[in-house]
């Protein structure tokens, strides 16, 4: 979808982003910090699976609320987001 659109979830999706990006940062710390490589490891995995939960609650908002156009534009469409999961 090319025009620009605000849902209902966006607000939460942006606050769980802001805490995954501040977590990022603190990971960077770490990582500048020489602190061990496991629990670095740990908090990376932690950083990616909140990005992870983000992309598929962004991705089911806009399969509830956006494919809701001809079925030819929404099956592309649909085939395109899903390849994101």
């Amino acid at each position: 979808m090319s025009h620009p659109h605000v849902h209902a979830t966006h607000p939460a999706l942006v606050a769980r982003l802001k805490r995954a990006e501040g977590h990022l940062r603190h990971v960077i710390g770490m990582i500048e910090g020489h602190q061990p490589c496991l629990d670095i490891a740990r908090q990376l995995a932690a950083v990616e699976s909140a990005v992870t939960s983000a992309k598929r609650a962004l991705i089911h908002d806009h399969i509830d609320h956006c494919l809701v156009h001809d079925a030819a534009e929404t099956l592309d469409e649909m085939k395109a987001i899903t390849k994101l999961l």
